[in-house]
């Protein structure tokens, strides 16, 4: 049997998964070192990813499966990790052992996290024992679903803190027709630019995942993995909500 790696067990998602004790568990800065292959997951901050890859043995880099938020498509491609395994996780786990909530919603019961890769099943199964929901998906079907949850973030995240909101589900509530218009704004900008169509119901798939972590605090944050790509790409309302976050001081970078 595969041994499996958790790279950042120390965190919420990673103490989460370390679940076996066969795993080999490592912190945020430590060094993969083991040689038998098995999945590696990743549960750090995007900004730690350049070291722990770096870092890896090249023959163990094919093993890394990434869990990351946001947008990873160019650094992928960069080291040459596009055919990874990769993660879109729907849960949350508000504090180190408490019980996660799933992205399980009325709209989609069947849950909504999702992995593409050759150690997609694993992840699944691994969730699966754990009483949470993950389903396997080819990367045709995968890039869609990722960019549909860069936009639920880059959207709610915004309108939160743009209009001074205290979580996603009040955002969501007081600003229906704003963060709507968004979205719309965000899925017609990613189907010109990437040519792919996302499936009917996305506002719908959003709002009910917002209604599901409701209580989630407001913040715009990693930029450069996130609303970065719609603000490269000049999503006008977008755009101007990122400014009325800095001329209000809520943003913790300069806008380019």
């Amino acid at each position: 049997m595969a041994k499996t790696t958790v790279v950042g067990s120390n965190g919420r998602i990673g103490d989460l998964l370390a679940s076996e004790e066969s795993d080999v568990l490592l912190g945020r800065g430590d060094v993969v070192t083991d040689t038998e292959p098995g999945p590696i997951y990743l549960c750090t901050r995007n900004d730690a990813l350049d070291g722990i890859v770096e870092s890896c043995p090249e023959e163990r880099r094919k093993d890394l499966v990434f869990l990351q938020n946001g947008y990873l498509d160019g650094f992928l491609e960069s080291k040459n990790l596009q055919d990874n395994t990769q993660v879109l996780l729907y849960l949350s786990v508000a504090k180190k052992g408490l019980a996660p909530t799933d992205g399980v919603t009325s709209y989609n019961p069947e849950g909504l996290t999702a992995a593409t890769g050759v150690h997609a099943q694993a992840f699944a199964d691994r969730l699966a024992s754990l009483g949470l929901k993950c389903n396997v998906v080819t990367p045709e079907d995968y890039r869609p679903a990722m960019f549909e949850k860069l936009i639920w973030i880059s959207t709610y995240m915004l309108v939160g803190t743009a209009k001074e909101c205290s979580s996603v589900g009040q955002a969501g509530a007081d600003h229906t027709e704003l963060v709507e218009s968004v979205i719309k704004e965000l899925v017609a900008a990613v189907e010109e630019k990437e040519g792919l169509k996302f499936k009917d119901g996305t506002i719908e798939r959003l709002k009910a995942y917002t209604d599901v972590v409701a209580d989630f605090p407001c913040a715009v944050k990693e930029f450069e993995w996130r609303n970065q790509y719609f603000y490269n790409l000049g999503c006008s309302i977008h755009n101007e909500l990122l400014k009325e976050c800095a001329d209000k001081g809520k943003l913790g970078f300069e806008l380019p």
